[in-house]
């Protein structure tokens, strides 16, 4: 068994020393193989919202059938927040179905699912409000309409929340080569018939037909309010979307490929708030001022063909481009890594395809004899598959710029896996699901974990389950490391934690445990949606003692402190700097050395009697 540590950071005064942070920790029991979700405990609120195969949907007429109920699809990915402006509720929240299934009711392929909320005013915890649609379905959970609207639709993964007016996009990442491929022995797409597009998107695109796979694998745009798709995003090419984001202006949006190759790619609306119609560009690591090249999105021909025009234009390739996210400026995303990756570099390469100098940083975090090698040699490494991208990363755009570098490398790295007892406390695998939440003014990364494998240390020796794991980033900590990471939430055996969507308040988190094991208890054996809430309230209640040097009978002393600092209490202690960083421990002790400790404001966590305190003290 392990412990948990949740860091949160809040921004007050510290008398008149100039600093705005401190923090606390809460401790998490877990151990490797749970079979519920972990989280931290009070202050913090946990709760179910949405349970897969469990919870009933209200359906349109599909296929003939008349509209009626039917259980929700499992394999919940994605989650969105569109905010409600006109009365006092909070807002849709719209879930992804990666659950590929024929269903009469709900639709074949994958799917989605929308609920409303509003905040209880004494718990502040969430409550689903019963609806009544446009289409006169009336109830709580609502099956978002694809069949009758624009198609089918394939494995929901990602999508798209815009920050700036709530519009929704899913992602079909599920990529389709053939008729027979969508119809996966009567799992999936049962109609294989050709598809006649119609639709508002600029170009050559309404009106065409073209294969029934061939209508997979776009963005697709959904109205959460009455549960509809709306449009499938012809002018923004046929890839394995995973992620994107909307930009403050309302007209850029840079999306994800997971594929290896993938690409990161952007469209400019030529009427913000309009995405009919605009110009699509590709990544390229062209080592020019501009690395954006235009491909024509007006060509259903291109379109449909995207990945080899876009590398045929010499476009950037990454392995498994997952979630994209945006603080307003920057541009940050996940690519989530993938063993052995030379081979289809290669082919990437063959058509045009090139790497981008992010790699060179990756390849030398891992291998040190590559640190002297010139550039040129280091790429052609990762060409030749010299480099296992076994863990991944966070990586960086930077518009003002056109580089990208990598924001967070996963690791620590582990030529083979240790025992349980000696792993590491903080280890980042395969990071997938990525969101930015804002508490007390700071904006925090929310990192979720997606394990490709359990080699090479992403679990510990002789753990088959792949552990998957929800980790916060104060985006304030400059140069982040892996170190810099807090746990905070584990999801049960066999599931992949992923959603990672705040509430526009930045009260609640929004997080899904998918694809759980069956063997788990209910309702940890199915996927579900989950929200843990008081984000803010945690901050607010330790304000208070954060500015004192005693809580509940426990007392340090002198502060500020020049050398020795006391204590009224035998304790074990843990000393962190302002940015949540482990710097001191020590155990069973009355008197702590800080004289090595430069001048700044420091948190003591301490173990007393059993309990955890935890007070601020200035070093001077």
């Amino acid at each position: 068994m392990r412990k948990l540590f949740l860091t949160i950071a809040a921004t007050i005064v510290f008398y008149a020393t100039g600093y705005s942070q401190f923090f606390f920790d809460v401790e998490v029991d877990t151990a490797w193989y749970g079979e519920t979700v972990q989280m931290p405990p009070s202050p913090l609120k946990y709760q179910v919202l949405f349970i897969g195969d469990d919870d009933i949907v209200q359906t349109t007429s599909t296929y003939g059938n008349d509209a009626g109920q039917a259980l929700a699809k499992q394999w919940h990915d994605f989650i969105g927040f569109t905010p409600d402006e006109d009365s006092d509720d909070l807002g849709w929240i719209s879930v992804n179905h990666e659950e590929i299934s024929a269903n009469d009711s709900i639709g074949d392929g994958g799917g989605m699912t929308v609920f409303k909320v509003k905040r209880n005013a004494i718990t502040d915890e969430l409550e689903i409000v019963e609806q009544t649609l446009a289409d006169g379905r009336t109830g709580k959970f609502f099956n978002v309409d694809f069949v009758n609207t624009v198609g089918e639709t394939g494995m929901n993964c990602g999508g798209i929340t815009s920050t700036v007016d709530g519009r929704i996009w899913t992602a079909e990442e599920w990529f389709r080569t053939n008729n027979a491929s969508i119809y996966a022995e009567g799992a999936g797409v049962r109609d294989t018939t050709d598809w006649t597009i119609s639709t508002d998107i600029a170009g050559d695109f309404d009106g065409s037909t073209i294969e029934r796979y061939q209508n997979f694998n776009w963005m697709v745009e959904i109205d959460p309010r009455e549960a509809k798709a709306i449009r499938k995003q012809y002018n923004w090419g046929r890839q394995g979307f995973e992620g994107g984001v909307v930009m403050p202006d309302n007209q850029t949006i840079y999306t994800g490929e997971d594929g290896t190759p993938g690409l990161f790619t952007k469209f400019v609306a030529d009427t913000p708030g309009d995405f009919t119609s605009g110009t699509t560009y590709v990544y390229t690591a062209n080592g020019t001022a501009n690395p954006w090249v235009e491909v024509d999105n007006t060509s259903l021909e291109t379109m449909l063909n995207m990945s080899e025009e876009a590398l045929t234009a010499g476009a950037a390739m990454f392995n498994r481009i997952e979630w994209v996210v945006t603080d307003g400026e920057k541009v940050y995303f996940t690519e989530t890594g993938r063993d052995g990756i030379g081979s289809a570099f290669e082919e990437g390469a063959a058509l045009g395809g090139t790497l981008d100098t992010h790699w060179l940083s990756a390849v030398r975090a891992r291998h040190p004899e590559m640190e002297e090698k010139p550039d040129e040699q280091v790429l052609d490494f990762v060409m030749d598959g010299g480099f296992n991208d076994y863990y991944g990363r966070v990586n960086v755009f930077d518009p003002a710029t056109g580089e990208i570098s990598v924001y967070v490398e996963g690791g620590p790295y582990l030529e083979e896996s240790p025992e349980v007892n000696s792993y590491p406390d903080k280890h980042l695998s395969n990071p997938d699901g990525v969101n930015i939440l804002s508490v007390g003014g700071k904006n925090y990364m929310v990192i979720c974990e997606d394990l490709n494998g359990s080699s090479y240390g992403r679990v510990p020796a002789g753990v088959s389950n792949r552990t998957c794991e929800a980790w916060m980033l104060d985006m304030s900590v400059e140069n982040p490391t892996v170190d810099d990471l807090t746990r905070i939430s584990v999801v049960p055996v066999g599931a992949e934690i992923t959603g990672a969507c705040p509430t526009p308040d930045g009260k609640t988190l929004l997080l899904n445990s998918q694809h759980p094991s069956t063997e788990n208890p209910y309702p940890y054996n199915n996927s579900l949606t989950y929200a843990i809430t008081g984000w803010d309230g945690a901050i607010t209640a330790l304000e208070e003692e954060a500015l004192v040097s005693e809580a509940d009978g426990f007392r340090i002393f002198p502060n500020p402190v020049s050398q020795q600092l006391e204590f009224n209490k035998v304790i074990d202690a843990a000393v962190y700097n302002a940015n949540g960083k482990r710097i001191k421990v020590a155990r069973q002790i009355k008197t702590l050395d800080v004289s090595d400790l430069p001048a700044a404001v420091y948190i003591i966590k301490a173990n007393v009697d059993g309990d955890t305190r935890s007070l601020k003290f200035v070093k001077e």
